[in-house]
């Protein structure tokens, strides 16, 4: 049924619509945000480096470096990595210290598997339970993103991207299932960030148009066949392939 023609709930505030290159949707450093500490510096660091591809799969985090690079104790380098590590970040190995995290193939289509299960089940209930004002602010947030896609670098389309599955799963209004959701969008994140190949977009901007299309009109069906593809497309662009960086820790956190 039209979206028009459908009984609409009690409309809700209006979503916020603009994601910046520079902020987190995917939600993973929002403990963080506003942590001057050396500990949220040396997460901050870390993610964004990560994100920016100078850090690569593998590499070493070297406790006694970290100390050095950001002037903290080694108990507070040691929280900080046991952050990142909660957040499959960085690895921590035994008697070996940490490393950048290295996501297997299989673990891989672990993640992408279950997201495509959430999003099946969010971008449903986003077609019942939409309102226009909700559809109206997605749509602007699509204008936004078509005009970021010729201002910014790829890392910065990693968060961009993940900026619109987040906001279709809010129009879920299932906060249980968003919760799951903000940790798969996080690691699919990280992973499009490692291993996306240079050149490709992690989402392309035409299937974004075309899923809020059928949440207009209420063809959950519809929502539901094109956000699969999507995400199936994402996954098959997806090259996992650990590479031996020789650059210095200093020069890939950017400091």
């Amino acid at each position: 049924m039209p979206a028009h023609t459908r009984k609409q709930p009690t409309p809700e505030p209006a979503l916020e619509h603009t994601p910046l290159p520079d902020a987190d949707p995917s939600g993973m450093l929002a403990s963080v945000v506003g942590d001057d500490s050396a500990e949220g510096r040396i997460y901050r660091t870390v993610f964004d480096s990560i994100m920016s591809q100078r850090l690569a799969p593998g590499t070493k985090l070297p406790e006694a470096s970290l100390c050095e690079l950001f002037g903290a104790s080694r108990s507070t380098v040691r929280l900080a990595l046991q952050r990142l590590a909660h957040d499959h970040i960085v690895q921590l190995r035994p008697n070996r210290g940490a490393i950048v995290a290295v996501p297997t193939l299989e673990e891989t289509r672990h993640i992408f598997e279950a997201r495509r299960g959430l999003e099946d089940t969010l971008v449903r209930l986003a077609a019942e339970r939409a309102t226009p004002e909700d559809l109206a602010a997605l749509r602007l947030q699509l204008k936004e993103e078509h005009a970021a896609m010729h201002r910014f670098k790829q890392p910065a389309w990693v968060r961009l991207a993940s900026g619109f599955h987040l906001k279709v799963g809010e129009l879920g209004r299932n906060p249980v299932l968003q919760r799951y959701l903000i940790e798969m969008v996080s690691r699919c994140s990280l992973i499009v960030a490692l291993y996306q190949p240079p050149g490709n977009a992690c989402c392309e901007h035409e299937q974004h148009d075309a899923i809020v299309d059928c949440l207009e009109r209420g063809d959950a069906d519809g929502a539901a066949r094109l956000m699969d593809s999507h995400l199936r497309d994402l996954e098959r662009n997806i090259c996992v392939k650990a590479e031996s960086p020789d650059n210095r820790l200093k020069n890939m956190l950017g400091l």
